[in-house]
């Protein structure tokens, strides 16, 4: 489940921090919401209408089932996969309770990365990297690849929670590998938060209900560079490295506290007055970084705006909704599972509920609050944006294609098949969409030339 979903790796975007120059930047992908973990394409052929069939330059059916996100790197498409031998219980569209599971499968898995051809769809190399019976439970709306790779355009760093981490070179060669002692999630729940890497240190969190920890990794050889001890327990949040005018920084979201750490694992600052689950990414704009958490079930869902340079408790009093640091604040204002959006000056917050609310990114300003997306229920992948529009997918295969702007305006939406259960977040690689369901990768491409919204 985002109890699924979610990275955030802040690359630099190339050559400064990665190595070889990519061909073409527009087309590269290289980790959970891609460059700045912001899902925000700049092409103006992304294409905003597309159907299982209309828009399809191809689609590929995947083994096994991953809620992991598509990343994208030199004209290769890669996605991981987990795979079992015996029969596997379906997941269920929607909200729901239920899906715990306190005993994991006894059947053997197999744990996969693959790489496609952007153009073709054809699987170029399937490399296995674990094999074995999951030696923890979890829910039934996740995965045991829910976390989403992450590439410098050397090699590829695919986390499987309690497993392992695995850097592959993209031919699909193992580079190196570490394993990872198993620990217990809140509920049986699983893991989700995908790893970050930024200037050859990977970065992973691993919060959990026995040790929780922060671990830096050389991306070069595995290595470990660091560990920090963290004091939370299961959250599901991918953290954010965010560069600033002031410093680099590692944001992590926690249900106990909103910390951030040095790129050395120093503690910065932090950030008391979460919901009891954590899941939504943290992403910034305007200057600002936006985080929150918003479990459906809690009174306080808080969505806060941080300004650069904070240093040690930046928690709010009772009664406030800013401070030094706190540019603005909304008590209730956070989804549970999408990671909100930041564009063109504003804070899109798509609720899974399938509501949608716009804030004003420097002041706060609601500009809409909780327009209701028709027939829209149940949301967890992400939302994205590109040629002034906002797309939200939800779990049943359909896209809504609102008009990016101060006014709510749905313009039309977009089904795929019956059978695509859609939890991963899309990835936007040049004029490609490509649309990851519970069965296959879509790879969405306009025919002609991209028209104007209407």
């Amino acid at each position: 489940m985002k109890l699924c979903t979610v990275l955030t790796a802040l690359l630099g975007l190339a050559t400064a921090h990665a190595g070889a120059a990519p061909s073409t930047a527009d087309t590269q992908w290289p980790q959970f919401r891609g460059p700045q973990a912001a899902g925000v394409s700049a092409n103006p052929r992304l294409p905003d209408r597309w159907s299982a069939t209309e828009n399809v330059e191809w689609k590929t059916e995947l083994p096994g089932r991953s809620w992991s996100a598509p990343i994208v790197w030199g004209g290769q498409v890669f996605v991981t996969a987990v795979a079992s031998a015996g029969p596997t219980e379906e997941p269920k569209k929607g909200l729901y309770l239920g899906g715990n599971r306190s005993e994991a499968p006894r059947s053997e898995h197999d744990w996969k990365v693959l790489g496609l051809d952007l153009r073709t769809g054809n699987v170029r190399w399937e490399r296995s990297v674990h094999r074995g019976a999951p030696p923890t439970p979890t829910h039934v709306k996740n995965t045991y690849g829910a976390e989403t790779p992450v590439t410098d355009g050397q090699r590829i760093y695919a986390l499987f929670g309690n497993v392992g981490v695995f850097a592959l070179t993209l031919d699909g060669r193992e580079a190196w590998s570490k394993p990872l002692p198993p620990r217990a999630m809140r509920d049986d729940w699983g893991t989700a938060a995908s790893p970050v890497l930024y200037r050859g240190r990977l970065l992973i969190i691993r919060d959990n209900e026995e040790q929780s920890e922060l671990l830096a990794l050389e991306a070069t050889t595995g290595k470990e560079l660091w560990r920090v001890e963290r004091e939370e327990k299961s959250n599901w949040a991918t953290p954010f490295l965010w560069e600033n005018a002031t410093r680099a920084e590692l944001v992590t979201p926690g249900s106990g506290a909103v910390r951030s750490y040095d790129l050395d694992g120093n503690l910065l600052w932090s950030l008391r007055g979460m919901s009891t689950i954590t899941i939504p990414t943290p992403f910034a704009g305007d200057g600002l970084l936006f985080v929150g958490s918003g479990f459906v079930a809690d009174k306080l869902r808080p969505l806060y705006a941080i300004r650069p340079g904070a240093q040690g408790d930046i928690t709010l009093e009772p009664g406030q909704r800013s401070n030094a640091f706190i540019v603005w604040s909304d008590p209730a204002g956070a989804p549970y599972n999408p990671s909100p959006l930041y564009y063109d000056g504003r804070v899109y917050v798509l609720y899974d509920r399938g509501l949608v609310s716009c804030h004003d990114a420097r002041t706060g300003k609601l500009l809409y609050d909780r327009e209701r997306l028709p027939d829209g229920f149940a949301f967890t992948a992400s939302p994205w944006a590109a040629r002034g529009l906002v797309f939200c997918l939800n779990e049943s295969g359909v896209t809504y294609v609102l008009r990016a702007g101060d006014t709510f305006e749905l313009l039309h939406t977009n089904r795929l098949a019956d059978d695509d259960m859609c939890m991963a977040t899309p990835a936007l690689a040049g004029d490609r969409l490509l649309i990851r369901s519970a069965v296959r990768l879509y790879c969405v491409r306009a025919a002609g030339p991209a028209g104007v919204a209407d």
